[in-house]
Order: structure tokens, then sequence, then C-alpha cells
């Protein structure tokens, strides 16, 4: 089984949900945890992995033969991304705006155009208190998210359990994060800006066609507005963590809940079983 964890709104607790329910299975399940949020990983600030393998990422860019090119300007005119101008006696290229599909290049009259590796990031894999562990990190200065995420994805093991933790928001990253998942778990707060995210998330959840249930952290902060919209679109609230700065002192320190508060090991051994019974359905009703 697949888990992907989001939130559409920063700072509700991802890494928290990821990192205790990664630790939580660990001894009945193989786990294999992968930190999808490229621009700024975390998770392994808990879990404090061995890295014992780091790869580089890249993505191919144009380069320019200028000897060859007549400056006709259709591979600035194929390119949607604005990575190719064509002056009218140089051709300027962005790697930083390219998307690497290779367009300009297949397009170009002249053959002009080679495509040259650009690094954009890296993957690093390891062990974790026997999790296996894997992230991205997307380079200074980069923009382009995606090919990182692809990436660390291209990690996964079919045979083990796999919680991917997402970054925050609903835009591409996130989208390449989720998409294929069994099971999209979203984490929120009771908050206006918690639960205006959470809907743009379960919005984008289900464009993918992923069941999704919902994780109500710090509860208590805010008003009931969340469990309101929750009951109206038939979401299941799977898990609730009350605010409780015994939990924030655990975690402005690096350590896991489910490690800092044993306690709550059983709640996400629930909190996955849930999972299990919501997507064993799921895929029952799509048999019939």
């Amino acid at each position: 089984m697949i888990i992907s964890i989001a939130s559409g709104k920063g700072g509700t607790g991802k890494t928290l949900v990821a990192t205790s329910l990664a630790l939580s299975l660990k001894d009945t399940h193989n786990v294999q945890l992968l930190d999808c949020d490229v621009e700024e990983p975390n998770d392994h600030i808990f879990m404090k992995p061995d890295i014992t393998r780091s790869e580089a990422v890249s993505i191919p860019v144009p380069k320019i033969d200028e000897k060859k090119c007549t400056h006709c300007g259709k591979c600035a005119k194929v390119c949607a991304y604005n990575a190719i101008a064509v002056l009218k006696e140089y051709v300027l290229t962005f790697p930083e705006l390219c998307h690497g599909c290779g367009a300009c290049s297949y397009l170009c009259p002249e053959k002009a155009i080679s495509e040259v590796p650009h690094e954009i990031g890296v993957i690093e894999t390891g062990q974790a208190n026997g999790i296996t562990f894997g992230h991205g990190k997307l380079s200074i200065g980069q923009a382009m998210a995606p090919p990182v995420i692809r990436k660390v994805k291209g990690l996964i093991d079919k045979d083990n359990l796999v919680i991917i933790d997402s970054s925050p928001g609903t835009s591409c990253p996130v989208v390449e994060a989720i998409k294929g998942t069994d099971f999209c778990l979203l984490v929120t707060e009771p908050t206006p800006f918690g639960l205006n995210d959470l809907m743009l998330a379960v919005e984008t959840v289900r464009q993918l066609g992923i069941p999704c249930g919902i994780v109500l952290n710090r509860a208590g902060i805010g008003d009931d507005k969340t469990e309101e919209y929750c009951r109206k679109e038939n979401i299941p609230i799977l898990l609730t963590i009350p605010l409780d700065t015994k939990i924030a002192s655990f975690y402005s320190r690096g350590v896991p809940l489910v490690e800092g508060m044993p306690e709550y090991k059983k709640n996400f051994v629930e909190l996955f079983e849930k999972i299990g019974e919501i997507v064993n359905e799921r895929s029952t009703h799509h048999q019939r």
C-alpha cells in the first residue's frame, strides 16, 4: 500500500504524522518513508537516517549550435515556459525555466539543438531505525521540483508499506507526490486558514481519484467548522490530535511524537487499520 500525506496549508503537522505513522508500523511492516517535500525536506530531522547513497538529479536542457542555427525562432515559439529567446544574432537559453520536454530539439528544422544535462537536485537514501528512508533536495535557485519528486518516487518498492510526505499546498509538486497513491491522508487544523486550504486539497485528491481521510491536528484551537465540512462532504476524520504543549516541546527538539509520547503509537496503528479498511472497501466496490 502507498499512503501519501498532504495538507493544503503549511505547518499543520504533516511531518509529525508521517514520521509517527512510519515508526508505529515498523515492527509489523516493511516500511519505506519517502520525503517528497524536496524544497524543504525535514523528515530526516526526526528520523536521523544513516544515508548510504546519494544521486544527482538532472533534466535535459537545450544547447544551441550557432553554426547551424538560422534564428528562425521555432524553438522559442514551441517553448511553453519561455526557456529560449531568439534574438537577431544570438539565442539565449534559460535552464532554470526549462522543463526538459525536448520539444525544441525535436522540432528544430536545422537540428541545431542538442540536449545536455542540467543538475537540479539530489536524492539520498539510507536506513532509519529499521525503516527504509529516502528524500530529495532541490538545489538552491532551482524551480523545478517535480523531476526531483519523480526520482524520489522511483525508489518505491511496492512490496513495502510506502509512506510519502508531500509539500504543502495544491500545486504541481503536491500533485506529483500524491498521484498514483492508494490513499491520501490530509492533515489539517481547525482554523479558517486550515479549512480553506483543506477544501482545496480535497478537491485536488478528488480530481486525481484518490480516496482521502483527515487527521485533525491541534484540536481545540479553533472552531467546529472543519468538522462540519467533513460531515457535509462525507470525509472521515480518522485521527484527532489535541493541542498539547508536550507535543510541541518534543517536536521542537526533533523527537518524534510516538517516541516522546509512546501512548500515541496505538492511535497511529488504529489510523493505519482504518485506512486499510477504506482502501479494501473501495477496491472491492470497483471489482463488482
